[in-house]
C-alpha cells in the first residue's frame, strides 16, 4: 500500500512539475488556441448565417468572439446608419451600407451563407496579430460547390484571443482584398454619414 501511494505521489509530482514548465511550451500550443477560437466562431457562422451586423440573440452569440475594438467599430457603424436615416428618412431609399446584406465573417452576396468551412493555416504578423486562413464552401452534390477564402485577424486581449477583423481575400469574384473594418466605416466619418465621395449626394 505504501509502495502504491509512493508511486501515485511520484506521478503527481511529475505531472505538477510538467505543468509548471508548461509556459515554455506555449508557442507550440498557440496555433491550436487560435484555430480553436476560429473553429468555434465559424461553426456558429455556418449554423446561423448572420446577415449584416448581428443583432439581438445573434449578437449575444457572436459578441464573445469579438475584440473590444471591433465591437466599438460595430457600435459606430450603427450610429452612422442612424445618422443616415435622419438625413434621408425616405423609406424607399436603400441604405448604401456594404455590410447591410453581406456576411460580416464570410463575404458578400452568396458568400454570406457558407455551408461549410475548413481552417487552412495560421500566420503570425509583425504587429502581434495573427491571421487564420479559412476556406469557406457553399453548395452540395450534385451542385458544384463554390469555395472562397477569408483571413480572420486574431489579437490577444488580456488572457484570451479574439477576432479583430476579417480580410475578404482576392479571388475570381473579388478583384481586390477588402476588410470588415472598411465595410463598417465606408461612407462614414465616425458616427456621421458623409456619403461615398460627396456628402451632399443622395445614395
Amino acid at each position: 500500500m505504501n509502495l502504491l501511494r509512493s508511486i501515485l505521489l511520484l506521478q503527481f509530482a511529475t505531472a505538477l512539475a510538467l505543468g509548471q514548465s508548461a509556459p515554455q511550451g506555449k508557442p507550440a500550443t498557440l496555433p491550436n488556441q487560435l484555430e480553436g477560437l476560429i473553429r468555434s466562431l465559424y461553426t456558429e457562422v455556418v449554423a446561423h448565417h448572420p446577415i449584416g451586423i448581428p443583432r439581438g440573440t445573434d449578437m449575444k452569440i457572436f459578441a464573445p468572439y469579438l475584440s473590444e475594438a471591433l465591437l466599438h467599430r460595430i457600435d459606430v457603424a450603427h450610429a452612422c446608419a442612424a445618422d443616415y436615416d435622419r438625413q434621408f428618412p425616405d423609406p424607399n431609399l436603400k441604405p448604401p451600407f456594404a455590410w447591410l446584406e453581406g456576411g460580416l465573417f464570410s463575404g458578400d452576396d452568396e458568400q454570406a451563407e457558407p455551408w461549410a468551412f475548413q481552417i487552412e493555416r495560421t500566420q503570425s504578423e509583425g504587429d502581434g496579430s495573427f491571421r487564420v486562413y479559412v476556406r469557406l464552401t457553399r453548395g452540395t452534390p450534385p451542385e458544384k460547390p463554390s469555395t472562397w477564402r477569408v483571413a480572420a485577424v486574431v489579437v490577444r486581449e488580456g488572457n484570451h484571443f479574439v477576432l479583430d477583423d476579417v480580410i475578404y481575400l482576392k479571388d475570381q469574384n473579388r478583384k481586390a482584398e477588402a476588410r470588415l473594418s472598411q465595410y463598417l466605416s465606408a461612407g462614414c466619418d465616425g458616427p456621421h454619414w458623409v456619403g461615398h465621395g460627396n456628402k451632399n449626394t443622395k445614395p
